[in-house]
């Protein structure tokens, strides 16, 4: 009985040593880490964000909002990480098990965190629009926080107008790693 015991306690000490080993591997190779900072970086870890990156990096928008500026809740941590943390699974299953499109369309979740920051960054203008709702939009559409988003006008900005994987220009010149 005792031989038994043993064999039971190295077989589980050595399973938890390779379940360690795995998993400190899969949080090296992935960068895991880098995706818990703000740097704009950390979002083209994943190449399918390659164009995302590309199309921010020449936009207006590259010297005053990083990625996490305009698509992750600002001011309540708890909400920013909850919100990356499940934005970052469900790129993780897309990206593994190959079912994103060449054409990545944001989540309802993501389009209202991204509404919700160009109302809060653009504070003045967004107040004006309020202010002329009946020039800027009708009547039927409520709020700007609820109704029309910014970018249904300002469709260009900050990703540009094309938003194909596999067509945005300079997508293919995206090379750079977190330091």
């Amino acid at each position: 009985m005792e031989k038994n015991k043993k064999i039971v306690v190295y077989g589980t000490v050595l399973s938890l040593l390779i379940a360690a080993s795995l998993f400190v591997y899969t949080v090296y190779a992935s960068n895991m880490l880098s995706y818990l900072s703000s740097d704009p970086k950390a979002c083209i870890n994943c190449h399918t964000m390659n164009s995302a990156y590309a199309t921010w990096q020449r936009s207006s928008h590259r010297n005053v909002a990083g990625c996490v500026d305009c698509h992750l809740p600002v001011g309540d941590v708890v909400a920013k990480y909850k919100s990356k943390a499940i934005d970052g699974w469900n790129h993780s299953v897309a990206f593994t098990l190959n079912t994103y499109e060449n054409n990545i369309q944001i989540s309802d979740d993501g389009a209202s965190r991204v509404q919700a920051n160009c109302i809060r960054c653009h504070a003045s203008e967004s107040a004006t629009l309020k202010l002329n709702a009946d020039k800027y939009h009708s009547g039927e559409d409520g709020s700007l926080e609820t109704g029309r988003k910014c970018w249904e006008c300002h469709k260009y900005v900050p990703h540009g107008k094309v938003r194909s994987l596999i067509s945005t220009p300079y997508n293919l010149g995206v090379k750079e790693k977190m330091k």
